[in-house]
């Protein structure tokens, strides 16, 4: 059984302003689909903490679902915050900017703002509105109007349903973080979309890094690890 962690974002659902009916839908739907769910969160629209959550959670589990932050006023930054979960830029994704322009058409430019999504994403149309979601490494990103994100979930509920393999690479060095930070930055920079963590501990035997590679996609996955194996090697030396 795949194992999920929901992460829904909006300081009204923090406050108690709003009912957090898409944790418990999204819960219920994917323990249907045989995924277990580990944990369900509510996090405020803040970038740093929206990122942290990510960077801790997402090496931990299959599948972590996002909702929430994807309009376009200020208070909308769940695209930045992904960005900086995985360490990447954001790029406008043209297709998506020329679908959005075209069909708001009174507005084209604010819309288009919804196509700039975390390097290395795969857009995930939105059915009934505007803003697209988009997946990056395993994590699945969807809109925050209960009726937008469950059409959205249903484009994707396939792939949930069976989890598609999350390749994982992991090795423990015996060194600090920051003798290899510099290997994890240019990771995010050579391998974007790709999720790389790492996790010190600090023994009798002294200090140890365990980094973590994960990805859904075969060819992403076998080049990061390759790359990463060796470049960590390089800075052990």
């Amino acid at each position: 059984m795949g194992s999920a962690v929901i992460l829904t974002i909006g300081n009204e659902l923090v406050a108690g302003d709003v009912l957090n009916t898409n944790g418990s839908w999204l819960a219920k739907r994917l323990e249907a689909l045989g995924v277990r769910v580990r944990l369900l969160a509510a996090l405020p629209d803040e970038i740093e903490t929206v990122a942290a959550f990510v960077r801790e959670h997402a090496p931990r589990c299959d599948v972590l679902v996002v909702t929430g932050g994807l309009g376009g006023t200020p208070d909308d930054l769940t695209r930045e915050a992904l960005a900086a979960a995985f360490g990447v830029e954001q790029e406008e994704v043209a297709e998506v900017a020329e679908r959005l322009r075209a069909r708001f058409y009174r507005d084209p430019d604010y819309a288009a703002r919804w196509a700039w999504l975390p390097a290395g994403s795969r857009p995930l149309q939105n059915p009934l509105g505007g803003a697209p979601g988009f997946v990056i490494g395993n994590v699945y990103v969807l809109p925050g109007l209960p009726a937008e994100m469950e059409a959205m979930f249903a484009t994707v509920e396939a792939e949930l349903r069976e989890p598609q393999p999350i390749r994982s690479w992991r090795r423990r060095y015996r060194t600090r973080e920051s003798t290899i930070v510099g290997v994890l930055e240019a990771m995010g920079e050579r391998h974007p979309g790709v999720l790389v963590g790492s996790y010190p501990t600090f023994g009798e035997d002294g200090a140890e890094v365990e980094v973590v590679v994960k990805s859904s996609d075969p060819d992403a996955f076998a080049a990061a690890s390759r790359w990463i194996e060796a470049a960590l090697d390089d800075a052990m030396h």
